[in-house]
């Protein structure tokens, strides 16, 4: 059957349509924002509290309000939880709270530092650095703060800890080699890696939704940026290429965007872009200092 001009037209741009729609519903830095909630730090109100908001940056909310500083933001798997650091007691120790800010508990209290919580995959186990010890080391805890164990043993600071989606690695920052390398090992401890080894300090790990990937920041090209690479160490890609800095990556749950903090406009402030590195986009405006995104569900 023969059919006009303008049909055929009007069916190739339907077809079009549909096959850019599919495209942006694809991870590895296809569209959307990569869904779910944002925890984040700020001074917004005068002192460092915790706050969230949705992933576009819309409706940022303070969970926390004392005087004391709240930080190091950490959402568990499943979104209802997030561990943090305070000095509310006159040092640094780990609390958790309800989502919504209620319920806010401490879980550490050894009267030394302790921070950058981060959850296991199932929401069990919280890691996390004490210098309780003389030197700052990694530790594990239950969620509920019992079980508190020594997982690394050096006379260098181990810190930054992140769990593999699986819960059978936990990524960290060591300065053992004499500047700051990410490092792997077992969640028990056992087969302690470095991942990275050049002259210039890395730190910040951070697994992708699947595993496969740790986004960290380096200073290896002259300033701060996010680079990404595979699990075992390899492929290393800088994401980021300004004269800012640019730090502090968390991934998406889906894997398909890694929120950062950056102060390329002038200020610390959070970002977002694809996990290729493209589409960097602003999500917080304001005078004040937003940092360390942790993303949830």
């Amino acid at each position: 059957m023969n059919r006009s001009p303008l049909w055929s037209a009007t069916c190739a741009c339907a077809v079009l349509a549909l096959v850019s729609l599919l495209a942006g519903c694809g991870g590895g830095g296809g569209g959307g924002n990569g869904g779910g909630k944002i925890a984040f730090n700020s001074d917004r109100d005068g002192n460092r509290e915790i706050y969230v908001m949705n992933s576009d940056g819309t409706a940022p909310t303070r969970l926390t309000n004392n005087a004391a500083a709240d930080y190091d933001p950490a959402f568990s798997p499943d979104g209802s939880k997030i561990a943090f650091r305070s000095d509310r007691d006159g040092i640094s120790e780990i609390y958790v709270m309800n989502a919504d800010g209620s319920g806010q508990t401490r879980l550490t209290n050894d009267g030394t530092s302790d921070g950058d919580p981060a959850f296991s995959a199932d929401g069990s186990r919280i890691a996390f650095y004490s210098d309780r010890d003389g030197i700052s080391e990694i530790y594990v805890m239950n969620a509920d703060g019992s079980g508190q164990t020594r997982l690394t043993n050096n006379w260098a600071w181990d810190f930054e800890p992140s769990f593999s989606p699986d819960g059978s690695k936990i990524a960290f920052t060591s300065e053992r080699d004499g500047n700051g390398e990410i490092y792997v090992m077992n969640s028990d401890g056992s087969g302690q890696t470095n991942l990275t080894n050049n002259a210039a300090w890395d730190w910040e790990p951070s697994f992708s939704a699947d595993g496969s990937e740790i986004a960290f920041y380096s200073e290896r090209d002259g300033n701060k940026e996010i680079y990404v690479m595979n699990s075992d160490g390899s492929g290393q890609t800088n994401l980021t290429n300004n004269s800012a800095y640019d730090g502090d990556p968390a991934f998406s749950p889906d894997g398909s965007k890694i929120a950062f903090e950056s102060d390329r406009d002038g200020n610390y402030q959070i970002y977002v872009m694809n996990s290729d590195g493209s589409g960097q986009t602003r999500l917080t405006n304001n005078a004040a200092w937003d940092s360390q995104p942790s993303w949830s569900l």
